[in-house]
């Protein structure tokens, strides 16, 4: 299927120096009134479903990434800041730029590689016990395959397309890299893998994508 993407970047005067958390935090309140930059509804409830709009910061570079209607939100606000506040510090936004597309969302008939640009986030409770009791790193491999896949799955159920043949994936490449949620401690994982499914620029996999978690990025031919 096609899937309608927008990927908004943003350059200041100074390097601009935070997280996605933060940028997160920072037009969640200012735009209170779009649910899909926030996902929180009324009496305390949350919108558990897949971000349309997922917040990154690469290299100091604060980019968002919106999908199906989240383009359109990203759209509506485009002109109303000019500055943004990543935890107390202000940085005036001198250029912004839009980049709006039609890209496959798809199953591929050949696997295609990918590298992860921020942490992914694979392991939740239960398979973090799983990951840690693998005693060798072809047994967490296959786990992390798995889970891999699962996330995909996930990912196209929230985006409205239905995965007609078994995904396929490979770990090429895996690191552990300590990292952190919500000030908690967590494992996540950069490196680069293949799969036959076309993602994508920046669409994130894994827990807390809207938080610039599990970004993934093509890799050249």
């Amino acid at each position: 299927m096609k899937l309608k993407t927008l990927i908004l970047t943003m350059e200041s005067d100074k390097l601009i120096r935070g997280d996605a958390t933060k940028l997160r935090g920072f037009f969640a309140t200012k735009f209170n009134e779009y649910v899909l930059l926030h996902q929180h509804l009324k009496n305390h409830k949350f919108l558990y479903k897949y971000p349309y709009i997922q917040y990154k910061m690469i290299k100091n570079v604060p980019i968002i990434l919106g999908v199906r209607e989240g383009t359109d939100v990203l759209e509506e606000i485009y002109d109303k800041y000019h500055h943004i506040n990543l935890n107390g510090h202000i940085y005036e936004i001198l250029e912004k730029s839009i980049n709006l597309k039609e890209e496959e969302f798809i199953l591929s008939d050949k696997l295609l590689n990918y590298s992860f640009l921020t942490p992914w986030l694979a392991l939740n409770e239960e398979n973090y016990e799983r990951y840690q009791r693998c005693e060798i790193w072809g047994k967490k491999k296959e786990l992390l395959k798995k889970i891999l896949i699962g996330n995909i799955i996930s990912m196209s159920k929230g985006l409205g397309y239905t995965v007609p043949a078994p995904i396929k994936a490979n770990i090429v490449k895996f690191k552990e890299v300590p990292t952190s949620l919500k000030r908690n401690p967590m494992l996540g994982f950069l490196g680069s893998f293949s799969v036959n499914f076309e993602i994508p620029d920046y669409l994130g996999l894994g827990k807390s994508v809207s938080r610039g978690f599990g970004t993934v990025k093509r890799a050249k031919e």
